[in-house]
């Protein structure tokens, strides 16, 4: 029997049965279109499979699209190269987080955002969304991903969405997070390094107090810690009237850095 040719096989160049009826020919018909149908079926499953994966941590009331915690924390690390006390005592690096299957999206988002048609795919995948969060864990190290997520902004208007960064620290984002910061649906939250108080400069902005009472009066304390660690109804983190939410500090390792600091 011939040897089929190795090129991708299509309706129009699979083999067509003689005028006779031969039944070998119609035959080689078949086995050719099913040969095309098993070679193909990884493919598409690969194709499938790189689509948006987005994390749903158990506080927040929405979805979030989010890349391996410290890894792609460029902010993180302060001028003495060590990490700043915010980030030394990170959520993200304990717990749940540590988990293979919660680990997997975001290292496969660290290579999924550079696709061509991922500002379209993230578009659609927020199609029923009202309310989202960038990074649960992690933060836009590129510029090129800040353009990407600054456009996936801009086409997804009817989602208010809520950016906690420390990218603020590098000059060359300033104007990306300005073109964020003036959309009307977005809440671009600086985040302070301090884990006892200490605000920046900014219209919208985050810090981290040892407890609630610690917080002052220009502050809006976050009660999830009244809540079981919820949000519940609660969207101050992105509301733009809101300019500094106050995070209680939680968690063994942020409590120990505090008590240590103490």
């Amino acid at each position: 029997m011939e040897t089929p040719a190795q090129t991708v096989p299509t309706m129009d160049n699979l083999k067509k049965p003689h005028d006779s009826g031969d039944i070998m020919d119609r035959s080689l018909v078949v086995l050719q279109w099913s040969f095309m149908r098993v070679q193909w079926a990884p493919y598409t499953y690969e194709v499938k499979h790189m689509a948006i994966k987005l994390s749903k941590a158990g506080k927040m009331p929405c979805r979030s699209w989010s890349l391996e915690a410290l890894k792609t924390c460029a902010g993180s690390v302060g001028n003495d190269g060590k990490l700043v006390p915010a980030c030394a005592g990170c959520y993200a690096t304990t717990g749940n987080y540590r988990f293979p299957n919660v680990k997997a999206p975001r290292e496969h988002n660290r290579e999924d955002w550079k696709r061509d048609s991922w500002v379209d795919d993230m578009v659609a995948e927020l199609d029923n969304d009202r309310y989202f969060r960038w990074f649960d864990s992690g933060d836009m190290y590129s510029i090129k991903l800040a353009q990407k997520m600054l456009e996936v902004m801009k086409r997804t208007p009817w989602v208010n969405h809520w950016l906690p960064t420390r990218m603020h620290k590098f000059a060359k984002f300033a104007a990306v997070i300005a073109e964020m910061e003036a959309l009307p649906n977005v809440v671009v939250r600086l985040s302070s390094d301090s884990i006892t108080g200490e605000t920046i400069d900014g219209a919208t902005t985050s810090t981290i107090v040892p407890f609630a009472e610690d917080a002052t009066e220009s502050m809006t304390v976050c009660e999830a810690y009244t809540r079981q660690g919820k949000c519940a109804s609660c969207r101050a983190c992105w509301n733009k009237s809101v300019a500094v939410v106050a995070y209680p500090a939680h968690g063994k390792k942020m409590l120990g850095l505090i008590a240590k600091a103490a």
